[in-house]
């Protein structure tokens, strides 16, 4: 398996390997239908699809291919939708990996074996160079205000590109961080921080800002061999990082402003991890594994129940999906700011009061609307 997408609205799940053909699945697992990637020279067979993304909106799906392309497939409304290619971007060498920034739904970032990033633009069927550097670039992935992307690559460096938006005047790139000998393929960033591991067996954080923070070191631990891909939790607290029959799970401590391994989760036979995706929701975590497996796995801290009428799953300590057991309705209770839910109360069935130490959030399980207001607690 050598890529994994879910959509942002969790309706469809993207998987790809060696035998080029994506397969659909619906956000239960249940496949629904597959289609079959086309080469950029029809006469050449001889390619493989590095990466998959669903576009911000899941409605388009972006095809990384070595043989110097990039498709962009139009998946319709439907399952059995006829899917169409509505962009392609040709470049002048391999395409080794890709990310779509949530917040520019017609722009699809990619990295190039000869050292450069550029953008795909759909609205214009062109590609530009956003920065170029002289290595090959290992990894890539997008940061959490949808407005920024990271890429690794193979002589240890990581860059930082900002879009231009209304806090950021214009375009910047810049180099984020060094890692002495390693390579760093597993790269990923959220809220609480951006983290990188790779060949040399140690797990590095930094915050956002670019300060270096935590290592962990494996080098000494036999059972460890070179971390492969890394994927942050969308509530941004927790990173997951693939590994020879094995994933570790990192969370973010706010009270101590600390990383801690928190689970290291074997499973035999698995072999190496290649592909790693989240549920929109943080609920489940889809696992690719080098041998073709694909399995999903349940995520939660814990669950409880509220009056045996709702049940609460705490994904994270700032998330909370709540459920009503009788109509079956969810809603997602979030702190935008990283707070700890501590308390959850419900009223009428519908409306939703929670606490954390700093705000009180409102939600209704009927329209999913929410809102979230500062509050200190005396």
């Amino acid at each position: 398996v050598t890529s994994i997408s879910w959509s942002s609205n969790t309706t469809r799940l993207a998987t790809v390997g060696a035998d080029k053909i994506v397969q659909l699945f619906d956000e239960h697992g249940e496949k629904q239908d597959r289609f079959s990637t086309k080469p950029a020279d029809k006469a050449a067979r001889t390619y493989g699809v590095r990466t998959i993304e669903f576009s911000p909106d899941g409605t388009k799906l972006a095809v990384a291919q070595s043989d110097n392309i990039v498709f962009v497939y139009k998946l319709g409304s439907d399952w059995k939708d006829k899917k169409s290619i509505c962009n392609k971007f040709q470049q002048t060498s391999s395409v080794t990996c890709l990310t779509w920034p949530a917040g520019h739904p017609n722009e699809v970032v990619f990295g190039l074996a000869e050292g450069k990033v550029k953008v795909g633009q759909l609205k214009s069927n062109k590609a530009a160079t956003l920065y170029s550097t002289d290595s090959f670039v290992v990894s890539m992935c997008a940061g959490p205000d949808g407005n920024s992307i990271l890429s690794g690559h193979l002589d240890g460096s990581i860059y930082r590109f900002h879009f231009e938006t209304e806090t950021v005047p214009r375009p910047t790139t810049t180099k984020f961080a060094m890692v002495p000998q390693c390579v760093p393929y597993a790269l990923s960033w959220g809220y609480a921080g951006i983290c990188a591991a790779g060949n040399d067996r140690m797990v590095r954080f930094w915050d956002s800002e670019g300060r270096e923070g935590q290592t962990f070191d494996y080098s000494g631990d036999p059972k460890i061999k070179e971390f492969t891909v890394a994927a942050f939790n969308p509530s941004g607290e927790s990173v997951v990082l693939g590994n020879y029959n094995r994933f570790l799970v990192f969370a973010w401590h706010p009270k101590r402003s600390e990383w801690a391994e928190v689970v290291q989760r074997e499973v035999p036979n698995l072999y190496t991890v290649t592909a790693l995706s989240w549920r929109a929701d943080g609920s489940r975590l889809i696992v690719g594994s080098l041998c073709g497996g694909v399995d999903m796995f349940d995520v939660c801290i814990r669950r409880s129940r509220y009056r045996d009428s709702h049940e609460f799953t705490y994904v994270s300590l700032s998330q909370v999906i709540v459920k009503s057991l009788r109509s079956g309705a969810r809603i997602v209770l979030k702190s935008n700011v990283g707070f700890e839910i501590k308390k959850i109360n419900i009223f009428q069935e519908r409306f939703l009061v929670a606490h954390t130490p700093e705000s009180i959030l409102l939600g209704d399980l009927q329209t999913c609307r929410l809102s979230e207001i500062p509050w200190h607690s005396s």
